[in-house]
């Protein structure tokens, strides 16, 4: 359901927010029978209006995003565009329904650019340590020569093709109460609304308004940053004419680690020992992320068992904004055990002494069979399925040389 300030698209087609795809189509349907420009010619801004709405709400993504965040999701998730800005702003703007507000404009009423998004990968150490790095970005800037005008003053004049629009809209009849709507980039303007003289034109950006310019950040990737987080440098994207920049976002994506896995502010580490280990206490020394020698100690007499998960406590990820403060880290003991026949026969029995004693075996009572335990290969399968395939691809073989329906004939 819709939000009481977000249903002014199902107001305009006079439907409620929970309407189905029917009730949208016969709405649709009946308003633009009645505000065709073909039947009301000054009707032209309603019947746009009536269009866009039924575009938006008969798509099943771009009603949801509309019913969940209003006017901000449709632009978010149209990517904006002159011609969508300039419908959005009919509908939502200062004018019909200015109450809304128009969350696309800056402070100062001026209209904002769109954000830059970066990706930054990072290691693991960067995330740990803290790392300070510098980026170079290519982005438009105003052009200085011109004052980002793109020519000399009273050059710019607006394209009479598109009304300053930069895109043209085309209405076209499928069938009676079916139309489309098509809108395409204004070819005489390309798609920037204005028009300059050649010889009038910036000979710097030659009518571009803007120009390239290589930019160098300074970015501070904190302690206990996370993948997926975000970096802001606010009004740093690309200018324009009349246009409030946006920010460049950078987006940190964390590098595989060869020892380590992050699971929040926890650290997951794996570590082989051997039997001897396992069974009679170990130490091993490991580095950390910020270089330091880590020293692990566990005693004699307590068993780690294969798989088994031990923590170091404090040993994890700083916390971000809180750096002193640190997970755990979890280490998981991988047992490796001796090979086939690595001791002689009259050690292995002094060795048994030492173990816990055998369970005792269970008197059988009636008829026994002794059976062989063999190694097994899970990639292989199982060999009684793999008799059964051989029997069948016999079974098919024998068919396929007497051919189907083939009988011996009895003497």
């Amino acid at each position: 359901m819709a939000n009481v300030a977000d249903t002014k698209l199902y107001d305009i087609l006079g439907v409620p927010p929970g309407a189905s795809e029917n009730e949208l189509k016969k709405a649709y349907r009946k308003l633009a029978k009645e505000y065709h420009p073909d039947k009301n010619p000054n009707a032209g801004d309603k019947f746009k209006e009536i269009s866009f709405a039924y575009e938006v709400l008969s798509n099943p993504e771009k009603r949801e995003l509309y019913d969940r965040y209003g006017e901000q999701g449709l632009r978010e998730g149209s990517g904006g565009g002159s011609g969508m800005d300039d419908i959005f702003s009919h509908i939502f703007g200062g004018g019909l329904f200015s109450f809304m507000g128009n969350q696309n404009r800056s402070r100062n009423g001026r209209r904002r650019g769109e954000d830059m998004m970066h990706p930054l990968k990072v290691s693991l150490e960067d995330l740990y340590n803290g790392k300070t790095t510098k980026l170079q970005l290519s982005k438009n800037v105003l052009c200085s020569a011109c004052s980002g005008q793109g020519g000399k003053t009273g050059a710019v004049q607006k394209c009479s093709a598109c009304r300053g629009r930069g895109v043209r809209i085309m209405i076209r009849q499928l069938a009676p109460g079916m139309v489309q709507q098509m809108q395409s980039v204004c070819s005489d303007c390309n798609g920037e609304g204005e028009v300059i003289n050649e010889k009038d034109r910036c000979k710097k950006c030659e009518g571009k308004k803007v120009i390239k310019e290589v930019k160098i950040l300074e970015v501070h990737v904190d302690k206990g940053m996370k993948h997926g987080q975000r970096i802001t440098f606010t009004g740093e994207a690309d200018q324009a004419p009349g246009v409030e920049p946006g920010d460049i976002v950078l987006l940190l994506q964390e590098k595989e680690h060869e020892v380590f896995q992050r699971d929040g502010n926890d650290l997951h580490m794996t570590h082989k020992i051997g039997l001897v280990e396992a069974l009679c206490g170990f130490q091993f020394t490991f580095k950390h992320l910020d270089a330091r020698q880590i020293v692990v100690k566990y005693p004699p007499g307590k068993v780690i068992e294969p798989g088994c998960v031990r923590v170091v406590r404090g040993e994890g990820m700083p916390q971000y904004r809180n750096p002193f403060e640190k997970g755990d880290l979890y280490i998981k003991f991988d047992v490796q055990f001796p090979e086939n026949n690595w001791i002689s026969p009259e050690k292995l029995s002094e060795l048994e002494d030492l173990l816990p004693a055998r369970p005792e075996v269970p008197s059988v009572i009636g008829d026994t069979e002794e059976v062989d335990l063999q190694e097994f290969d899970s990639t292989r399968g199982p060999a009684g399925g793999q008799r059964r395939e051989a029997y069948n691809d016999s079974s098919d073989e024998e068919s396929s040389h007497h051919g189907p329906g083939v009988q011996c004939a009895h003497q």
